[in-house]
């Protein structure tokens, strides 16, 4: 088993319209304004962004976030990531009942190498710390479309 390898899924159902969440969602730049761990956002192209993020565990993650796929009718927006994770988000949107159910796919390695070399010992700590930013993160987005 590569111990630096996670997948994480998180499911969010909001009462708010798909096309309203996609919209936000699609805003990367604005994460920082509606998720307290998404600390900055800097926009290199139309395509690419580097983000940098800290929950519970006391050191900041850096990523490159390339789009690579944007779709607006099947409401699904899709990064490859590099630097201290490398692999792949996906958030998947669906109308689900009034709202939305909104589902987040990561699939990483951590590259970090201090990180790496906690692996076994950090891992529930690493699963918590996704948890806790998830969970921040779905109360943000609510907040954001209105919807507490």
């Amino acid at each position: 088993m590569n111990w630096s390898h996670y997948r994480f899924r998180s499911v969010w159902d909001l009462p708010a319209a798909p096309a309203a969440v996609y919209a936000v969602l699609e805003r990367h730049e604005e994460y920082p304004h509606w998720w307290p761990e998404v600390r900055e956002t800097v926009p290199l192209d139309e395509r690419t962004a580097t983000a940098r993020f800290r929950a519970l565990i006391p050191c900041d993650l850096v990523v490159t976030a390339r789009e690579t796929r944007r779709d607006p009718v099947a409401l699904v927006l899709e990064a490859a990531l590099s630097g201290d994770l490398e692999g792949m988000a996906r958030w998947t949107l669906s109308a689900h009942g009034a709202g939305t159910r909104v589902v987040y796919e990561q699939d990483v390695e951590v590259v970090r190498p201090l990180l790496r070399r906690l692996a076994v010992p950090g891992r529930p700590l690493f699963r918590a710390n996704h948890a806790l930013m998830m969970r921040s993160g779905r109360r943000g987005l609510r907040r954001r479309l209105g919807a507490v």
